[in-house]
C-alpha cells in the first residue's frame, strides 16, 4: 500500500511539474515575441532565443544573428500589433495562433510553432494568410471562438482522434462515418469559405469537385494537443499548387466541434530543411 501511495503521488508530482512547464514554455512565447516583434528590443532577443535557432520560414535565416537583423530592420509596434488569440503547448513545442498587424499592408492571421530548449527558443515554424476582411458563410472570422483550454485529461485521446481523422480521411481518402470523427449537430467552421455543419463542409468539397480543383494532403508532418485543442501541420495541395495545411481543432466529448486553419502555397522549387512536409 505505501509503495502504491508513493507511486501515485510520484506520478501527481510529475502531472504539476509537466503543467508548471507547459505555462513556462508559453511565457517564453509571449515574452520572446512580444520583446522583440514588437517592441525591437535587440538586447532582448538572447534572453529568448538561442542558437542554434533553426528557421523554417523560407524567407528568414537561421541562427540568432540573423533574427537580429530582422528585427533590425522592422519598425517598433504599438501593443497590440502582435495579438495571441490561442496558445496551446505540449512537451517542448508550443503552438500560437496569431493576428499580426503593422506587417505588412494589412493583417495577418498566423500559426507559429515554437520548440523550446534550456528555456529558450531554438526552433521555428510559421504558416500565415491575409485577414479576411468579411466573415465566413456562417459570420465567422478567422479567429473569433473559444479560446480556453480545457479536458487535459483528454489529451491523448484528442490527439489520437485527429490523427486519425487526418489520415485516414485527409491523407488515404477512405470511405469512413465523418460522424465518428466531427459532431453532426455542433461544428462551427472558421475557414473563410466554409460554413457550418457537415452539411456547410460537404457543400465545399462538392464545389471543388464540379470544378475540379484539386484537394487532399499528403503528409502529416506534426501534431500538437492540450486537452480540447489539437494542432495539425500538413503538407498537400490544393488547385494545381503545392500547399501547406496549419489546422487547428477544438473537440467535445471525443469529437471535433470546431476547425480553424490556415492555407498557403508553399514555395516551389528546392524546399529548406523542416519546411511542411520535411519536418
Amino acid at each position: 500500500m505505501t509503495k502504491t501511495l508513493t507511486t501515485l503521488a510520484a506520478m501527481a508530482l510529475s502531472g504539476t511539474a509537466a503543467i508548471a512547464d507547459i505555462a513556462a514554455h508559453k511565457q517564453i512565447v509571449i515574452d520572446g515575441m512580444t520583446q522583440g516583434f514588437v517592441h525591437g528590443n535587440l538586447d532582448a532577443v538572447d534572453d529568448y532565443f538561442a542558437d542554434p535557432y533553426i528557421q523554417h520560414n523560407p524567407l528568414a535565416a537561421s541562427g540568432v544573428d540573423a533574427l537580429k537583423g530582422l528585427l533590425s530592420h522592422l519598425p517598433s509596434n504599438p501593443d497590440g500589433a502582435f495579438e495571441p488569440i490561442r496558445i496551446i503547448a505540449e512537451d517542448d513545442l508550443v503552438v500560437t495562433h496569431y493576428v499580426y498587424k503593422n506587417f505588412g499592408p494589412q493583417p495577418l492571421v498566423a500559426f507559429d510553432v515554437f520548440r523550446i530548449d534550456n528555456g529558450k527558443i531554438v526552433e521555428h515554424w510559421d504558416n500565415m494568410s491575409p485577414l479576411a476582411a468579411e466573415p465566413n458563410p456562417s459570420g465567422r472570422t478567422q479567429v473569433d471562438g473559444e479560446t480556453i483550454v480545457t479536458d487535459l485529461d483528454k489529451t491523448a485521446e484528442n490527439k489520437t482522434l485527429v490523427e486519425d481523422f487526418i489520415n485516414r480521411v485527409l491523407i488515404k481518402g477512405e470511405q469512413v462515418e465523418l460522424t465518428d470523427y466531427i459532431n453532426p449537430e455542433k461544428y462551427l467552421q472558421h475557414n473563410t469559405d466554409v460554413a457550418d455543419g457537415l452539411d456547410g463542409l460537404g457543400a465545399f468539397l462538392q464545389y471543388l469537385g464540379e470544378n475540379d480543383i484539386a484537394f487532399y494532403y499528403t503528409n502529416l508532418a506534426m501534431v500538437v494537443a492540450e486537452g480540447n485543442f489539437v494542432f495539425a501541420a500538413a503538407e498537400g495541395v490544393f488547385g494545381d499548387q503545392p500547399t501547406a495545411y496549419f489546422d487547428l481543432f477544438r473537440l467535445e466529448d471525443g469529437r471535433i466541434v470546431e476547425h480553424w486553419d490556415v492555407i498557403a502555397d508553399m514555395p516551389q522549387g528546392d524546399l529548406p530543411d523542416g519546411y511542411p512536409g520535411k519536418f
